[in-house]
Parts: structure tokens; C-alpha cells; sequence
């Protein structure tokens, strides 16, 4: 049931996030939502949403972690920070940054071989609301698809997703919760 929730929960964040952005007339049709719960010692919650952060959060931090990026350069283009993402498969993807908070970006993808078109997402860590020993890593998107029914754009993004946030629970160094969200 919590999954169910966290789906929900991360599509609506995601939604909101693209409606908060202005894009309510280009609204996405599907939305997909992972999230990650690591257990932490609830005293050094500060410390641990740090040292995560700064390992997993940062703009091209990908390269690091998600275990189909073989590289990320990072530019600025008319005054907005740009990432191209090359891919182990040697496939480039685009990304142009939208916002930047503590412990959250919100990008919107600008060229890649994914069938995806109108893609914004969002990446964050934040303690759980019920938890106080757990920490989330959500990540989370709206998009239409493009050149593939919405079940196999849906697919290929749940599973970049899903990929990404098992390696961070594989190099985190805390214990995963047991019902992580997958």
C-alpha cells in the first residue's frame, strides 16, 4: 500500500511541480515516481542529508551513480546551467536545470534518444514524514510520449529510475529500508 501511496504521491509532487512552472497548458500525460527510503541515525539526520547530498545530489552527479551514465560536461547556455549526459551506450541526453533548491533540482530534458517529449522532473532527498530514522531519495517526471505507446515511454522511465536509485542504495552506506520503493 505504501508504494501505491508513494507513486501517487511522487507523480502528484511532480505535477504540481510542472503546473508551479507554468506549463499547465502543455500538461504531461504520464507521470512516473520512484523513491528510495534509507534508514539514518535520526540524531545526525542533518549530517547524513548532507553527506548524501553532496555524494548523490549534485547537478552531475549522474556520472557517479546512475549505472547507464558514462559521463556528464556541464555548461551554460543564454544564463542556465546545461548537462549533456553521455550514455554507456555512447546515446547523448540534454538537460537544462529549471531550479535548484537544498537538496532538490527540477530539470526538463532538451534533446535525447529517450521517447519521451515535454520532460520535467524533479530529484530530492528529504526525511521521511512518518520516519524519523529514514531519509527519501525521490525522483519523480511528467512527459507525453514520443515515437512509443505510453505503456513503453512509462516503462523506460520507471526503469532509468529505478536503476539510478537501486545503485544509490547499493553505494549509500546505510541500510535501505525494507520496504523501498521500487
Amino acid at each position: 500500500m505504501r508504494f501505491v501511496q508513494s507513486i501517487a504521491v511522487a507523480g502528484a509532487i511532480a505535477l504540481a511541480g510542472s503546473v508551479a512552472a507554468g506549463t499547465i497548458a502543455n500538461a504531461a500525460s504520464i507521470a512516473v515516481g520512484k523513491k528510495l527510503e534509507l534508514k539514518v541515525d535520526p540524531k545526525k539526520m542533518n549530517e547524513e542529508q548532507a553527506r548524501l547530498w553532496k555524494q548523490f545530489g549534485g547537478w552531475c552527479a549522474l556520472k557517479d551513480w546512475h549505472p547507464a551514465v558514462a559521463s556528464c560536461e556541464e555548461s551554460t547556455e543564454d544564463g542556465a546551467k546545461v548537462r549533456v549526459l553521455t550514455l554507456k551506450d555512447g546515446g547523448k541526453i540534454k538537460e537544462k536545470l529549471l531550479d535548484e533548491k537544498p537538496n532538490f533540482y527540477r530539470y526538463e530534458i532538451l534533446e535525447s534518444p529517450l521517447p519521451v517529449k515535454n520532460y520535467q522532473a524533479q530529484f530530492a532527498l528529504t526525511p521521511d514524514d512518518d520516519d524519523e530514522d529514514e531519509i527519501n531519495f525521490a525522483w519523480s517526471a511528467t512527459f507525453d510520449a514520443n515515437g512509443k505507446t505510453n505503456k513503453e515511454a512509462h516503462d523506460v522511465i520507471d526503469g532509468i529510475f529505478k536503476a539510478g536509485l537501486d545503485n544509490i542504495k547499493t553505494l549509500a552506506g546505510t541500510k535501505a529500508d525494507d520496504d523501498d520503493k521500487k
